[in-house]
């Protein structure tokens, strides 16, 4: 007899590991309250890039004539022919999703689910009629929604969530954000490319506080150079309207004038309401379902992935969670390896992160060494405009292998991959320096860097 799987959530962890279930040859059911590709497909990852690939266009057009070329006529932007853009670009990965679900025989249920027992999910339908589906294993995939601010309420006009800002009813004339992490950064130049006057407010001394510092000063000059404006090591106090502005109290007294305030201060899991406590799978501080390496909870038959369990709220991380949960589900004895995580921010430029940040290879109390490779040394870089940048490598200073890998600059995210394969693998600084690059190319920056660790990059001049 087949396994059968119940899993509650079809964001990118559960319709992951729902396709891989079956696969494996387990009768699936997905219960999922609303649309099957979660909050990255429907209100993150994917409308966003949509946002920012128009934002770019309409950049790289106002900068027309840099490249020899004449544009007749005001460049401007129809908000209206963006929404739609970014709106199909969703529909059609959506019915990707159903058409997979289709082929692989998975079950799909619209509604509520929670569990009754450690072995049932009732779930309620929009209907308000209830059903039970029993299982002989769960796994929950509810993930997350933006974190608010007390006494800040979103009203989805004027103090508005991530979720709110990717609909882009209108652009305001001015904008504050709250909080300059991934999020906040990457709407920063989405309004300001779109006219805004934009405001960023963070809590901590500098922006992508996450990054390496050396990435996060690139983002800060680049923010300058726009016009966008940076207050750091402040809090938010209070937001009140009053008439058709919003005023904005900082920790510091300044009071911050715009027609809209976007928070974006992080994420909050989505693990009430799903009778946890009830069938006793216990949960941390943060509300965090607690899982071990092979994704399961105290309970034995219940598994969690993705935002829900508080590790990394990144898409990618809960795809590979739900890879690794399927296949325990039936049987396997997979572990989650969370040592080497690559992870894309979509800002102008990008950045692509993956390993130890600098700051955290000084706190390991061992030798390193860094090489650093500029975008404006690229002949590739200056065809494309894209002079921007840098990538940043960390390696051991005794054993040569490759710590860390960072990349601001066009195609960071891409570029990347490399880096993160590098690290994987245990290669050397010299191993990946020594390696034949393609010519012109923005990698060659990657290999670059790698000689630069041992001052050995041929593009890079000599210190006097």
């Amino acid at each position: 007899m087949p396994t059968h799987l119940t899993i509650i959530g079809a964001g990118p962890g559960g319709y992951v590991a729902a396709i891989r279930a079956a696969q494996r040859g387990a009768h699936v059911t997905v219960v999922e309250n609303s649309e099957v590709g979660g909050t990255c497909l429907n209100q993150g990852c994917i409308p966003t890039k949509a946002l920012i690939a128009s934002a770019e266009a309409l950049m790289h057009m106002r900068h027309a004539a840099d490249f020899g070329l004449e544009v007749a006529g005001t460049i401007g932007y129809n908000l209206a022919g963006i929404r739609e853009r970014k709106d199909k670009i969703v529909a059609t990965q959506v019915r990707g999703i159903h058409s997979l679900f289709k082929s692989w025989g998975i079950n799909l249920i619209t509604g509520k689910g929670a569990l009754l027992a450690p072995d049932i999910v009732r779930v309620v339908q929009k209907d308000g009629t209830t059903m039970d589906v029993k299982s002989d294993k769960i796994i929950i995939a509810t993930g997350s929604r933006p974190a608010g601010i007390p006494h800040i309420a979103f009203d989805a006009e004027h103090i508005i969530s991530s979720d709110d800002a990717v609909r882009l009813k209108k652009i305001p004339k001015s904008i504050l954000i709250v909080g300059a992490g991934v999020i906040g950064s990457e709407f920063a130049f989405v309004y300001r490319t779109f006219g805004a006057e934009v405001t960023l407010v963070e809590m901590l001394p500098r922006a992508l506080s996450t990054e390496d510092e050396d990435i996060s000063d690139i983002i800060e000059r680049e923010f300058k150079k726009t016009k966008i404006k940076l207050i750091a090591g402040v809090k938010v106090e209070k937001s009140e309207k009053e008439s058709d502005v919003i005023l904005t109290t900082l920790s510091n007294g300044q009071v911050v004038r715009s027609e809209m305030v976007l928070v974006s201060i992080g994420r909050s899991m989505n693990s009430d309401g799903l009778g946890l406590d009830d069938v006793g799978v216990l949960r941390g501080t943060r509300g965090e379902v607690l899982v071990n390496e092979k994704l399961e909870t105290n309970v034995p038959g219940v598994y969690a992935i993705g935002d829900v369990t508080g590790k990394f709220f990144l898409a990618h991380v809960a795809s590979h969670q739900g890879l690794v949960a399927a296949e325990n589900a039936l049987g396997g004895q997979e572990t989650m390896d969370y040592s080497v995580v690559p992870s894309g921010i979509f800002t102008m430029p990008e950045i692509g992160s993956a390993g130890l940040r600098e700051k955290e290879a000084q706190n390991r109390n061992s030798a390193y060494r860094t090489g650093k490779f500029q975008y404006r040394a690229l002949g590739k870089a200056h065809a494309m405009g894209e002079i921007t940048g840098m990538v940043k490598i960390i390696s051991d200073a005794v054993t040569d292998a490759v710590l860390g890998v960072h990349i601001c600059g066009a195609h960071a995210t891409d570029l990347i991959h490399e880096g993160a394969l590098a690290i994987r693998m245990g290669a050397t600084t010299r191993q990946l320096g020594s390696m034949i690059h393609a010519h012109p190319t923005l990698a060659e920056a990657v290999m670059e860097a790698a000689e630069d660790v041992h001052e050995q990059a041929v593009h890079v001049p000599r210190e006097k």
